[in-house]
């Protein structure tokens, strides 16, 4: 049971949350040209991921507004080298300033600014803001999840043969195969915080994650797909704890409570029958 003092918190925490995203995808969008390759200075990590002037000014933003508001909290971000104090901290704030950056570089609209606040290794207040679509994901502990401020729920399929599904296709063929079922794939969504989304709005039954999300991939879309009806879990059906030391998970799937038991049976299959593991971008 969910105390009254948390619940009430997280409802505060999510205003600002929300607040913050979307000025910092106002910033973002200053280097951003839909259809176009973005103006913004591109460099490259290491492993070859790109990182934009846009990423860090993001990073940097969001780190001024929120730390004030959240002083007791520790920071964990995608753009930040990782310092082990937040896991002497009860709260933390996970951060992606742009989840999506290969999808933001070349001009595609599906990128996101996602933020959530982690309370003993759990989601209690969520965004995932898209800037260029418009579309702002919000969630707190209790509280339900919105679309553009509108209640949102996942679907209400009954059946895992047909969903409609997002995720890698080699992936997701290997899951479809294992289940010896059929599923509608969708083009590649690249920001994965949008991919769980879409699944807490129900405009996906389900979507798939292979085994290279880090924490500020997904904390705050788990949120979001928890309270519209959904839960974010690993093949073994687990629900997945933030603010570990290690921030890498295993492969994942997003779908609705009713649909979660096949999804788990068949994820769990494909990765018994498989002869390694699948790691095919998120």
């Amino acid at each position: 049971m969910t105390h009254p003092r948390k619940t009430t918190e997280a409802v505060a925490a999510r205003r600002i949350l929300v607040e913050a995203a979307r000025e910092a995808g106002r910033l973002a969008l200053a280097h951003f040209a839909a259809g176009e390759r973005t103006r913004a200075r591109v460099d490259f990590k290491r492993g070859g991921s790109p990182v934009t002037e846009a990423d860090l000014a993001v990073d940097k933003f969001l780190k001024m507004q929120l730390r004030p508001r959240f002083p007791s909290a520790g920071w964990l971000s995608e753009e930040t080298d990782d310092d082990a104090e937040r896991l002497s901290r009860e709260r933390v704030l996970v951060v992606d300033p742009i989840d999506g950056t290969r999808a933001f570089v070349v001009g595609d609209p599906r990128w996101t600014v996602s933020i959530a606040l982690v309370d003993s290794g759990r989601p209690i207040a969520g965004v995932v803001h898209a800037p260029a679509l418009d579309e702002t994901f919000a969630a707190s502990l209790g509280g339900g999840a919105t679309r553009n401020g509108e209640r949102i729920k996942v679907s209400a399929r009954a059946a895992l043969d047909g969903a409609r599904i997002g995720g890698p296709r080699a992936l997701t063929e290997i899951v479809a195969r294992a289940a010896e079922i059929s599923l509608s794939l969708e083009p590649k969504i690249p920001s994965l915080a949008y991919r769980i989304a879409l699944v807490a709005s129900g405009a996906l039954d389900l979507a798939l994650a292979s085994d290279n999300a880090h924490d500020w991939d997904v904390a705050a879309a788990d949120l979001v797909l928890s309270e519209a009806g959904g839960a974010l879990v690993d093949a073994d059906g687990r629900t997945l704890t933030y603010n570990r030391a290690e921030t890498l998970h295993p492969i994942l799937a997003a779908a609705p409570r009713g649909l979660l038991a096949a999804v788990v049976s068949a994820v769990s299959r494909a990765g018994r029958g498989s002869s390694s593991s699948v790691a095919l971008g998120a």
